[in-house]
């Protein structure tokens, strides 16, 4: 009977110490109390389970857990989402001033899930969805960029599980 190679990768997840799974986690959600709440909860029967849990712990993240994830996202050492895309000089220096006013307006950097996005697109996704975005009041700019953050969050979390040669 052969084993899910998957679960390989969370069997490491649900055996390895506690305080290198909280590092992991941080990795994927700067938030110290969502990365403490998925440590305690393991283990987790599948990647299923882990991922619903940890959208239920992103769901449950206080406006000061938010605030902590958001902060960290910015010392992630990356250039500016959708710089590395290709595109134009001049939609480039768009996109440099684009993250500049959202940064301005919402004191945290932008954040936007892109899975699915291909990466002819990208440039230009980022670009419409920080000006859409940067229409919006601070209450509803937290609830998306909350919602952003999870999905990120989500897709590290799968990367963090899959199973490594």
């Amino acid at each position: 009977m052969r084993t899910d190679p998957s679960l390989l990768g969370l069997h490491r997840f649900n055996e390895a110490d506690s305080g290198a799974v909280e590092e992991a986690l941080l990795a994927c959600c700067g938030s110290h109390r969502w990365a403490l709440r998925l440590t305690a909860h393991r283990p987790y029967p599948d990647i299923g389970s882990l991922l619903a849990a940890a959208s239920e712990a992103s769901y449950d993240l206080r406006p000061a857990d938010l605030a902590e994830a958001l902060a960290d996202e910015s010392w992630m050492p990356q250039p500016l989402l959708g710089m590395r895309a290709p595109g134009s000089q001049a939609a480039h220096t768009a996109l440099r001033a684009a993250h500049a006013a959202y940064e301005a307006r919402f004191g945290h950097v932008f954040v936007v899930c892109l899975d699915g996005v291909d990466p002819e697109e990208m440039l230009d996704a980022v670009l419409t969805s920080i000006r859409t975005r940067l229409a919006h009041d601070p209450d509803e700019e937290r609830l998306i960029s909350a919602e952003e953050l999870r999905r990120i969050a989500l897709t590290r979390l799968e990367h963090l599980v899959a199973v490594r040669s």
